[in-house]
């Protein structure tokens, strides 16, 4: 089975940046990357009980991680997790 992740930017400055992600726009939570310690937090988690929150927050932070470290810092308006 396939993964989909998708993360649309909520906010971002020097230290932080915001995604909300999810399987889709109707059903999302909220992750912080501290850009400094390199550390993510869950603000929001996915709230529904049919969608894993763990799942979709690990792949999300992936996403993120690779964003932060392979490609140079720079943070999308919208980007997605697929395997």
């Amino acid at each position: 089975m396939g993964a989909f992740v998708l993360l649309l930017k909520d906010y971002e400055d020097e230290s932080v940046v915001i995604y909300r992600f999810g399987p889709k726009e109707e059903i999302m939570g909220k992750i912080e990357l501290n850009k400094e310690t390199r550390m993510f937090s869950e603000l929001e988690p996915i709230n529904n009980p049919n969608h894993s929150n763990q799942f979709y927050f690990d792949r999300a932070a992936q996403r993120m991680a690779r964003c932060l470290v392979k490609e140079g810092g720079l943070f999308p308006e919208k980007m997605t997790f697929e395997s």
